[in-house]
């Protein structure tokens, strides 16, 4: 009995480490529920994603961003060229240098670059929209589009083009006379240009949007753009939306708000003094809306107050990263009343004082907005 029993014994625990090791097995040969796709490493995304269509590409870079950072790559830039150097017998009216992932354009040969586009200037002579941005397109190509496409070109954007020049930006000026909008970078920005977008025998421009960009950490200088350029300007165009964005350090504000100019929209990315904001009530008339990621910690309530004076078409704007007393915000929402669509305040920003709460506040602003208002909160997660 006892062999008989130690047999049994031998057979339930060979059977034992046999179901073990099977589950072992299937443990190792069945893929994890838990797999986070997202997670594996780049080089092996990239190269699945060289096996997959050009469409297919810009779907799985919106799957999420460690796939977005895999598809803006320099494969993907060359890839667009290549297709752009085909269309020999295509004539475009729109292009669009652009995707969700960003392909590296920057990061292609300049030659081979131009070279795709040129393809694109020459066989499309109806090309009405054409956005660049973030490419190495230079003048000489920007003549091939004029001397093809200035009868139809409506609508331009080539912010962040650094071997384009103001005379090359000055050639489309002169020879584009149906522009209705324009993108472009401060230093392409001139008194000829404006001068040249003034011109009879131009369309009335409907967009202008200027980036103000350093171009290097520490640039400290930009030229000054004259008055009587922005008067001529606004008389050829006295409707158009002029949006710059502002990327600068407070040192580098001084050429900028020193007399009146006719923006519409100005958005300050980077910290910007009360002094620069001051300037700006006093100088921007025709404001319609206004963004401030950041200042600092002196609070804004005079040069609010100013803006809401000043600006009587202001109908929209946006504090971050700033201070303004829960009186002085209640009063510049009182001048402005019910004209401001847009109002989208950090409660970080608003200081409790004598006379109004953080309770209190949104009862007294939706009063003078006409509609429920709260300050927007930052997210706990």
């Amino acid at each position: 009995m006892k062999r008989g029993g130690g047999r049994d014994s031998d057979h339930n625990s060979s059977e034992e480490g046999t179901a073990e090791k099977s589950k072992k097995l299937r443990t190792t040969s069945e893929p994890s529920q838990t797999c986070d796709w997202g997670n594996l490493l780049q080089d092996i995304i990239l190269q699945v994603f060289k096996y997959l269509p050009l469409l297919d590409r810009a779907h799985a870079s919106q799957v999420c961003r460690n796939w977005n950072q895999v598809d803006s790559s320099k494969e993907s830039a060359e890839a667009a060229c290549d297709i752009l150097s085909q269309l020999v017998n295509c004539s475009l009216k729109t292009l669009g240098l652009i995707s969700t992932a960003r392909p590296s354009f920057m990061d292609l040969p300049k030659s081979h670059f131009i070279s795709a586009l040129t393809v694109v200037f020459v066989n499309s002579k109806s090309l009405s929209s054409l956005k660049i941005d973030d490419t190495p397109v230079d003048d000489p190509s920007l003549k091939v589009l004029v001397a093809n496409n200035s009868d139809t070109l409506k609508l331009l954007k080539m912010s962040s083009c650094p071997h384009v020049s103001p005379a090359g930006i000055l050639c489309v000026a002169d020879q584009c006379h149906g522009l209705r909008e324009l993108a472009l970078n401060y230093h392409l920005l001139s008194d000829e240009l404006l001068l040249a977008l003034s011109s009879e025998k131009h369309v009335r421009l409907e967009h202008l949007r200027i980036d103000v960009v350093s171009e290097n950490p520490g640039q400290t200088h930009f030229h000054t753009i004259q008055k009587s350029s922005w008067d001529a300007f606004i008389r050829h165009s006295p409707k158009v939306n002029l949006v710059m964005y502002f990327f600068l350090y407070e040192e580098e504000f001084d050429p900028f708000f020193r007399y009146e100019i006719p923006a519409t929209h100005l958005y300050f990315g980077r910290s910007v003094s009360k002094d620069v904001l001051g300037r700006v009530g006093m100088t921007c008339p025709r404001l319609v809306e206004l963004v401030v990621c950041a200042n600092g910690l002196r609070p804004l309530d005079e040069e609010l107050i100013r803006i809401a004076e000043r600006c009587k078409n202001l109908s929209a704007i946006g504090l971050g990263e700033c201070e303004v007393s829960c009186s002085a915000f209640v009063e510049f929402v009182k001048m402005c009343g019910g004209r401001l669509s847009q109002l989208s305040i950090m409660e970080e920003v608003l200081i409790p004082d004598q006379k109004y709460s953080l309770e209190q506040i949104h009862w007294e602003v939706s009063k003078h907005l006409g509609r429920v208002w709260f300050p927007d909160m930052m997210p706990t997660w």
